[in-house]
């Protein structure tokens, strides 16, 4: 038996697995036994994001996995390659989401460019921290049904943290959300989302991964000003 995991008296039920139960049942989402057509349950997609995570950061990205289930299957899933690809956009939505989109595409009949986005409005994404607001402003246009995340955003985070495109929905391209409400143009309809699952596992990566440091990170542009201190003898 693992040294962080204890056993409850029910056989093959750990402490965490009780403390999971609790979080679900107090979110309306019922239980860990409580699982998909498929036969997988919440905080089973929910570890499968994070296996996604550890892998990005095994590649020295910062440490965000997903994946995209659509009738109690994965069908897409994807990490962090933003260092990789120098690229910022590359989040571990956004793959997960090209994944998707390329197996759509290659599965039409058409085998048309044009491949409808209908079908993620049958689909749920899980994934290890808070979406950003880009990524949740592309879920919410998408019309993804239901949002679980892992860890807050504080920075950045579009459901809750910041903005709440979740329940607002976004504005068209080239609009500000002010915009939009004062020419009465329709914005995109928002998402159902639960957040804080597996948070603290969530955070320890992120904490593992900056205590190492972001060797990936650009050097920043501008000298850093070192302030003259006796204590450091300056």
């Amino acid at each position: 038996m693992g040294d962080n995991v204890v056993c409850n008296e029910l056989e093959g039920t750990t402490t965490q697995d009780l403390e999971d139960d609790r979080f679900l049942e107090q979110n309306g989402l019922g239980s860990r036994s409580v699982t998909t057509a498929a036969g997988n349950s919440v905080m089973n997609f929910m570890k499968l994001a994070f296996a996604e995570a550890k892998g990005a950061l095994a590649r020295l990205e910062v440490p965000v996995g997903c994946v995209i289930v659509k009738d109690g299957e994965v069908i897409g899933r994807g990490s962090n390659r933003t260092n990789e690809t120098r690229n910022a956009t590359r989040h571990a939505e956004m793959e997960a989401i090209d994944m998707v989109l390329c197996l759509w595409q290659q599965s039409s009949t058409a085998h048309s460019d044009n491949v409808s986005t209908e079908g993620f409005q049958q689909c749920d994404l899980y994934v290890t921290c808070e979406p950003c607001i880009m990524c949740a402003s592309a879920l919410s246009l998408l019309g993804f049904r239901k949002v679980y995340y892992g860890c807050g955003n504080d920075r950045f985070g579009g459901c809750r943290s910041v903005l709440d495109i979740h329940t607002d929905g976004c504005a068209p391209c080239g609009l500000s959300y002010d915009q939009a409400e004062v020419h009465e143009v329709q914005k995109t309809r928002g998402f159902e989302c639960v957040g804080g699952l597996m948070a603290d596992e969530a955070v320890a990566l992120f904490q593992g991964f900056y205590e190492n440091g972001n060797q990936n990170a650009p050097r920043p542009h501008r000298p850093v000003r070192i302030e003259k201190s006796p204590q450091l003898g300056l």
